[in-house]
């Protein structure tokens, strides 16, 4: 049974659940972007694996994405299950209607655990609920996303958590002495100092302002923390360390690339990803924080990023969650990691045991429930009563 599986690109993160996928089922891998969305690191690249992978051609007009190809390419194709990622205001509508008229089991892939305020999104939120509602299934991020889908009114049956995962095994590798200590020399840090770490996009929705008034009220002078990314909030950023009289306890390494990104979480102390809530976005997952877990490295977290909503970051056992937007609250986590080791090390012990049961074939199992019960609940193609499609 050949299934089709549309999403916007292959990230370096999703190669390998993508093969494990492919090692359980005949799959069409369809992309539909050229990997240059606006959240997207451009040196991460676009991946490729051991699977069959389409980058259909297409053309933007600002942020909409379109890709004629997609919905004739669907059409032809003898594909027994669609599954569609939440992403594409031109793709996801496609896709669903091409389903319909062909009468195949249509299934929904998303992270999206609340309605996004963009007038854009309001508008056509009508069009992304029937689609909730009558997707054969619904496959989410965790069990977050499957409470906000509930009271959505998607009945709780369709949907199927795959936990978010990724390739554990990149990021437990062991990191040499000799390694950190050249880390250490190269952001300017003496053996005696604790990182705090924070690896991703510097953005507004990340919440790293009220990191960064947190860091500032801590009284731990041997503390440092490092920000790793680009993006639009590093200038006011600087500013707030320069403001908070902070500048010499915080570093801005850069753009880190993947393969690197290993060292930084083995050198640092902790990870913090203060993540808050806008009208256009709500952490889906984080999966920084499984990374920071493979190497056993506690992670303090909001109550807005979805690794925490979807149980993987647990308050006191693998880390602590703090309300969004409260600096006081960071404040106070961070003060009992740094000043604390056999805690830190508890939490870090604790983190790296659970995430390695949150891994790529358990992610996957998910999808293959999904696809199992879309093929047993299919509805008939529309205007054909008889369930025989065309």
């Amino acid at each position: 049974m050949k299934v089709a599986f549309v999403t916007n690109f292959c990230p370096h993160y999703r190669v390998k659940t993508f093969e494990t996928l492919a090692r359980h089922q005949e799959m069409d891998y369809l992309f539909f972007s050229k990997g240059d969305e606006w959240y997207w690191p451009q040196p991460h690249g676009v991946s490729q694996g051991a699977f069959h992978l389409e980058y259909l051609p297409g053309f933007s007009i600002g942020r909409l994405r379109m890709t004629p190809a997609l919905p004739l390419r669907l059409w032809r194709g003898q594909h027994r299950v669609i599954i569609k990622c939440i992403t594409g205001r031109f793709a996801l509508p496609a896709a669903y209607v091409v389903a319909r008229l062909k009468g195949t089991p249509f299934v929904l892939w998303t992270g999206v655990w609340m309605r996004l305020q963009t007038p854009f999104h309001r508008l056509f939120f009508p069009v992304v609920r029937h689609i909730y509602r009558h997707a054969d299934a619904v496959v989410v991020y965790g069990e977050h996303v499957k409470r906000y889908l509930v009271a959505e009114g998607v009945a709780e049956d369709r949907i199927f958590v795959a936990p978010h995962a990724m390739d554990n095994d990149a990021y437990r590798r062991a990191v040499t002495a000799a390694e950190q200590a050249e880390l250490r020399r190269t952001l300017g840090l003496d053996a005696e100092q604790k990182v705090v770490l924070y690896l991703g996009r510097l953005e507004e929705a990340k919440g790293l302002s009220y990191l960064l008034d947190a860091f500032a009220s801590v009284d731990d002078e041997k503390a440092v923390l490092v920000f790793c990314g680009d993006g639009a909030a590093g200038p006011a950023l600087r500013e707030q360390a320069r403001r908070r009289c902070v500048e010499s306890r915080v570093r801005f390494a850069g753009y880190v690339p993947t393969e690197q990104a290993v060292a930084y979480y083995a050198l640092a102390w902790v990870f913090v990803l203060p993540s808050v809530t806008t009208p256009v976005f709500k952490e889906p997952w984080g999966l920084v924080v499984n990374e920071a877990f493979n190497q056993g490295l506690p992670v303090i977290a909001t109550d807005a990023v979805g690794a925490a909503a979807g149980g993987l970051v647990r308050d006191g056992v693998t880390g602590f969650v703090v309300p969004e937007r409260d600096s006081a609250a960071l404040a106070a986590a961070l003060r009992r990691v740094l000043g604390d080791r056999a805690l830190r090390d508890a939490l870090g012990a604790r983190a790296r045991e659970v995430v390695a049961g949150w891994d790529n074939e358990r992610m996957v199992r998910g999808f293959r429930d999904a696809i199992d019960f879309a093929t047993r609940s299919a509805r008939p193609a529309a205007g054909d009563e008889s369930g025989q499609g065309p």
